[in-house]
């Protein structure tokens, strides 16, 4: 449009011409958009599933294929050999091609090609190379069974799709946008791939999970197939060093040591985690130290890392290819199955290929043998036309014919005609004969492979993870995490203070009375005197209401916290007892612990963390005809019931003042604690092994498989390595460890039997000596443990074996005693003779727990059954 257009104004005459102009781009806007968003799933973002490739990746591998001699190539002459296919300039072209060279399957690369795991880029195109791997050449093309387009400018031809006969897509994995739709498949093991395409053809169902080339842990438990909606959480090794000490080893798929630091210090300065500094020594391998501040736990430590960090993320799949010219969503166990059958059917055209091939070598090479035995050759040389000189060599083939097993074409005779007199001078008929035989020997291998095309499959998937298959093993170690409420493992980074009189409460109030520490993300508990209460967000200062007589952090489900008043109705004027707990509410809303009457208000009130009960000393008005005015209420009498019930009526005349006379003890007695060995952790919930009634100051006994062992507290915070533990259970000062064990300077099995005789938590102690070659063999904690021994004896090595008690063997010594030699001749086996299966729950596990006493060995392992063999 013309600027004398543009600066026309609108008028009924120009107006009709100017609306059709608009409607006319508007119309080629709703036509052109469909072909766009094509054109971006179909060409650009979204792989084909026939070779799990998108085109500008395809066009990448096909002109590197193009210009394959077996060396190295600038990728920078690879980005303008592409240049020729891709029409999207050579940026588009650099990253991907850095982006499969860093995958590690198709390109081998040399130069400085970048780093993901710490997002260092590559170097410049000029400076790098690249060839493809022989993986690649192997397994990506076959020009005979390859279709064929055009490029973008008719100038070149270019694959369709490669006839890749592996799960290419799967094993890489990819990751596109495009227009209302994306793409997300992450990358699978090799190794395992490849294995589960062979059970596929067995007639089994394949089960993948994802495994990344930075390590870390998975939990596939919501992993939902790689479809839609599916969920992976996804953890960095981190390994305890010491108490003060932190090694992060291995990151999350998709980020960077340097992204995984800055969270960290993020974390830190919003006091959500406490360290003293964070150390990024990351060279060949991963390696972050995480030093952590005094007083601080390691445990709760790495809990809040994975809570607050990128130490634990979460990757939601979305399994979309291109399959028959539209974009297919599907599972990757679907994805697997129909790369395996499209594998499958491009082995059979290779074969049938080669058959074909085999078949007319061997119909050329008999036409020459019997062309030149027959000397059929000299019928031509009485010939004056070219005709005629056909005519005879096909009439002088005609008594042969029949032994052919196709007939014999004018292409065939032309054939014949050019071969060099030389060649016929020099024939050996035995040689050909061999030769004959020789094609004969492979029609009938290529045959037997067409009838048996799936053991051929097999066999093809078997020889490639035996040619490619060595450093590919599983890196990403699969787990079941367990749940971290963040309000757990957060640090205390704030403190809580209280202005009783005006009602205001919050961290920012520093001038006022300090209740206790606390993190900005929690819950406080408030009581007035008024016999209301309520739960709210803590923050720098909150009015919650006057009078305020008890604040604190609340923790929401916390059973075992009671709380214990005695209020005034102020209608009837009797004085209520009651104790309850609060583990359900609503935020923000207020709530009455008295009978709600007007008047009512507190007399008494105490918080007890662990269900104490207490006894009080009541004094009743000086002025009330109450015949005893003083006597003592014992709260142990009382049940624990809902904040909403009324309570019991402590007395019916006013009461002067209600003072604490002693603590009683908890109405709960020891809380019941549970070892889940497939996360490691801690519960009371019931999952996994119950383990023991535990009190304050009782301890939990583990033994690991290095031979060492470790007290710690009963905390639900505590963390285990589940394949290392051998016995966790409630520890004892009398318990009896007794153990055979393979003494590594000696180079013999001794046997000893002690008891803990430390009292340090969390400190690991070795009992089987600090030489390196020393292995624990088998350990118990039964009172009369028995093993089963073999052994070799005399010269003829005569194998016997005995079942031995290893309390006869061994007495009771401290636990860093070398203990005795198990025997004197050599030993083949021990094996400790267990008397029953693992440890169960009893229906009732400990009477105590109505008390609160702590229950002896026996009652609570009333089978002894934590025996555990490692060497047979």
């Amino acid at each position: 449009m013309s600027s004398t257009d543009q600066n026309e104004p609108f008028s009924p005459e120009n107006g009709s011409e100017k609306l059709h102009e608009m409607t006319h781009i508007r119309g080629m806007f709703d036509s052109w958009w469909l072909d766009y968003a094509s054109y971006v799933i179909l060409d650009r973002a979204v792989p084909a599933i026939y070779d799990g490739l998108k085109p500008v990746q395809r066009r990448i591998i096909h002109s590197m294929k193009e210009m394959d001699d077996g060396r190295y190539h600038k990728v920078a002459n690879i980005i303008g050999q592409t240049m020729q296919f891709h029409p999207h300039g050579d940026q588009s072209i650099t990253a991907a091609l850095v982006n499969l060279g860093q995958k590690d399957l198709l390109i081998d690369c040399q130069g400085n090609w970048g780093d993901p795991r710490t997002g260092d880029s590559a170097a410049a195109a000029r400076y790098i190379e690249a060839r493809l791997s022989k993986f690649a050449l192997e397994v990506l093309f076959n020009a005979d069974i390859t279709d064929w387009q055009l490029s973008y400018d008719g100038r070149k031809k270019e694959p369709i799709f490669f006839p890749v006969k592996f799960p290419l897509v799967l094993a890489q994995g990819v990751e596109g946008i495009a227009v209302g739709l994306s793409t997300k498949i992450l990358p699978h093991n090799f190794c395992e791939l490849i294995n589960a395409s062979i059970h596929i053809l067995e007639g089994k169902e394949p089960v993948i999970f994802p495994d990344f080339p930075t390590g870390g842990l998975i939990d596939v438990t919501n992993y939902n197939d790689g479809k839609k909606g599916g969920k992976l959480r996804i953890r960095a090794k981190i390994e305890e060093l010491d108490k003060k000490t932190l090694v992060i080893r291995e990151i999350p798929y998709g980020k960077t040591t340097a992204s995984l630091i800055d969270s960290i210090v993020k974390a830190n300065d919003k006091g959500k985690i406490k360290i003293k500094r964070v150390i990024d020594n990351t060279a060949k391998d991963v390696e972050i130290v995480v030093e952590l501040a005094p007083g601080v736990s390691p445990d709760v430590t790495i809990d809040a890392l994975f809570a607050f960090t990128e130490c634990e993320i979460s990757e939601s799949p979305n399994a979309c290819v291109i399959a028959e010219e539209k974009p297919a969503f599907l599972g990757v166990t679907e994805i697997l199955k129909f790369n395996t059958a499209h594998t499958v059917n491009l082995l059979k055209l290779e074969l049938e290929n080669t058959l074909r091939e085999l078949q007319e070598k061997w119909h050329f090479s008999s036409l020459e043998k019997i062309f030149i035995e027959k000397r059929i050759y000299r019928d031509i040389e009485e010939c004056t036309t070219w005709e005629s000189v056909l005519e005879t060599i096909d009439r002088g083939l005609d008594p042969y014919k029949k032994l052919f097993r196709r007939e014999i074409t004018r292409e065939d005779i032309l054939k014949l005609t050019e071969i060099k007199i030389k060649r016929i001078s020099k024939y050996d008929s035995y040689k050909a004969d061999e030769e004959l035989k020789s094609l004969e020997d492979e029609i009938r291998q290529v045959q037997h492979h067409l009838a048996h095309l799936i053991g051929y499959s097999i066999d093809y998937y078997r020889n490639i993870l035996k040619k490619y298959g060595a450093g590919r093993e599983r890196k990403t170690e699969i787990r079941t995490f367990d749940t971290i409420a963040a309000r757990q493992v957060v640090i205390a980074n704030q403190k809580l203070y209280v202005n009783r009189e005006d009602g205001f409460v919050g961290y920012g109030l520093k001038k006022d009375e300090y209740i206790c520490d606390c993190s900005d993300m929690d819950d406080i508990i408030v009581f007035l005197k008024n016999g209301t209460m309520q739960v709210t967000r803590i923050e720098d200062k909150k009015f919650v209401g006057k009078d305020i007589i008890h604040v604190d952090v609340w923790k929401k489900n916390d059973e075992r916290r009671i709380y214990n008043i005695v209020y005034l109705d102020g209608e009837t004027g009797f004085a209520f007892a009651k104790r309850f707990a609060v583990t359900a509410i609503t935020r923000d809303r207020e709530y009455p612990v008295t009978k709600g009457t007007k008047d009512s208000r507190i007399l008494y009130f105490t918080s007890n963390p662990n269900g104490e009960s207490e006894i009080v000393n009541v004094n009743l008005s000086q002025g009330c005809r109450a015949k005893i005015k003083v006597f003592d209420y014992d709260f142990g009498d009382l049940s624990i019931k809902g904040r909403q019930s009324m309570g019991n009526i402590l007395t019916r005349w006013p009461v002067k003042k209600i003072i604490r006379k002693s603590v009683g003890p908890s109405s709960f007695g020891a809380r019941k604690v549970w070892y889940d060995a497939v996360v490691g952790r801690l519960n009371l919930d019931g999952r996994g092994k119950w383990i023991g009634n535990y009190n304050t100051n009782d301890s939990i006994l583990v033994i690991y498989k290095d031979g060492s062992y470790e007290l710690t507290s009963h905390e639900v915070t505590n963390r285990y390595e589940p394949e290392q533990v051998l016995i966790i259970r409630k520890f004892h000062a009398e318990t009896i460890i007794s153990c055979v064990y393979y003494e590594g300077a000696q180079e013999n099995y001794f046997v000893k039997r002690f008891q803990i005789e430390t009292q340090t938590q969390d400190k690991r102690f070795s009992f089987i000596g600090d030489d390196k070659k020393s292995k624990l063999i088998a350990v118990t904690v039964v009172s009369e443990p028995q093993i089963s021994l073999t052994y070799e004896k005399g010269k003829s090595k005569e194998q016997i074996t005995e079942e031995l008690g290893l309390a006869d063997l061994m007495d009771v010594k401290g636990w860093k005693a070398l203990g005795n030699r198990l025997s004197q001749f050599p030993v083949i086996s021990v094996r400790m003779l267990s008397p029953a299966d693992d440890l169960a729950e009893p229906a009732e596990p400990d009477a105590s727990a109505e008390t609160g006493e702590s229950a002896g060995p026996e009652a609570e392992n009333p089978d002894e059954k934590d025996q555990i063999g490692l060497f047979e």
